[in-house]
């Protein structure tokens, strides 16, 4: 999807209420399954259990906004455990990386003989 594309469809979603964008979510995910001519890109974890939770509480009939506000803060969460997640696997990886060789010292000068004896 091109950028002009992208940034017209978020523009005329973001005026929307709620609940309007969640049918608006409904019908692409309706011509998704009809059309679609690639599979889309698959969820991470922390997006598949985020998007779980959204249709659950989508299915229990809750109003637009609180499942948004619901989701809102899910988000935040995500984003601190992915920060947390990207940390971990930066000490995993210099815990299991080889250590890096120094480079050899030069050989220290000692004192200068002065031919004198």
């Amino acid at each position: 999807m091109n950028d002009l594309l992208k940034d017209r469809l978020l523009r005329r979603l973001e005026v929307l209420p709620e609940d309007r964008q969640y049918q608006v979510l409904d019908f692409i995910e309706f011509l998704e399954s009809r059309y679609a001519a690639r599979q889309a890109p698959s969820p991470t974890v922390f997006q598949k259990f985020a998007e779980g939770v959204e249709d659950t509480l989508r299915a229990g009939n809750l109003s637009a906004s609180t499942v948004a506000e619901a989701m809102g803060f899910m988000s935040k969460a995500m984003g601190v455990l992915s920060g947390v997640a990207a940390a971990g696997k930066s000490v995993a990886a210099d815990i299991v990386a080889p250590p890096k060789p120094q480079p050899p010292s030069a050989p220290s000068a000692g004192p200068k003989d002065s031919g004198t004896s």
